[in-house]
C-alpha cells in the first residue's frame, strides 16, 4: 500500500481572501509578525500497491478532481506503507 500526501494551493499569481482575512485576524490578535497566509487543501489517499503507473495515477488523480489546474498547484508525497 501506498500513502500519498497531496498539498494543493493557490498559485502565487492568484489572490486568496480567504488568507487575507485570516492575516488580517492574527494582526488584530498582535501576531503582527505574520506577513502573509496562503490557505490550501490537504488530503490523504491510500492507494494499493497493484497500481501500475503509480505517479501518473496519482497526476490524473490530482489534475481531473483534487486541483484546479486553472488557478491551483499541487505537489504530492508518496510513503509505502507495510502492512503487518
Amino acid at each position: 500500500m501506498y500513502k500519498v500526501k497531496v498539498y494543493v494551493t493557490l498559485r502565487e499569481s492568484v489572490l486568496d481572501p480567504q488568507g487575507t482575512a485570516v492575516k488580517g485576524s492574527l494582526h488584530q490578535l498582535n501576531y503582527k509578525e505574520v506577513q502573509d497566509v496562503r490557505i490550501g487543501k490537504y488530503m490523504e489517499l491510500t492507494i494499493d500497491e497493484s497500481v501500475v503507473d503509480l505517479d501518473q495515477t496519482v497526476k490524473e488523480i490530482c489534475e481531473k478532481l483534487l486541483a484546479n489546474t486553472v488557478i491551483e498547484d499541487y505537489r504530492y508525497e508518496v510513503e509505502e506503507v507495510v502492512t503487518q
